[in-house]
């Protein structure tokens, strides 16, 4: 199995099994760059940590998530998903998102996160 493929569908699985923090601990890169479509970038592991911390604080009811598709590159991966939840500021957020992941020494270096308003 591609390498890749191999640490991108265990980021999915502790993703999906409520560990999201964990697998940030363990597949990103200390000097991690982060982006929401196009917000401004948050630079660094400590401050993205942080931004997942508050993110995952602020869902007060989770429905589901699901990676429907994962593609490949050279030192690329993207996944697209599903997810389904409501957050104490944004509301009911049923919509579908793609993660673009770039690796760099076996981590991700850069992710950035397309999605409709």
């Amino acid at each position: 199995m591609n390498i890749l493929l191999e640490k991108i569908s265990t980021v999915n699985d502790m993703i999906l099994q409520g560990k999201a923090l964990e697998a940030f601990d363990q597949f990103y890169h200390d000097d991690v760059v982060m982006q929401e479509n196009n917000n401004p970038i948050i630079e660094g592991k400590i401050a993205n940590r942080q931004r997942e911390e508050e993110f995952f604080g602020a869902i007060t009811e989770f429905r589901g998530a699901q990676p429907l598709k994962v593609t490949i590159g050279e030192n690329t991966t993207m996944v697209e998903w599903h997810f389904d939840y409501t957050h104490k500021d944004w509301g009911i957020r049923n919509y579908n998102q793609i993660a673009v992941q770039e690796w760099q020494d076996g981590k991700i270096i850069k992710e950035k996160f397309y999605y409709g308003a």
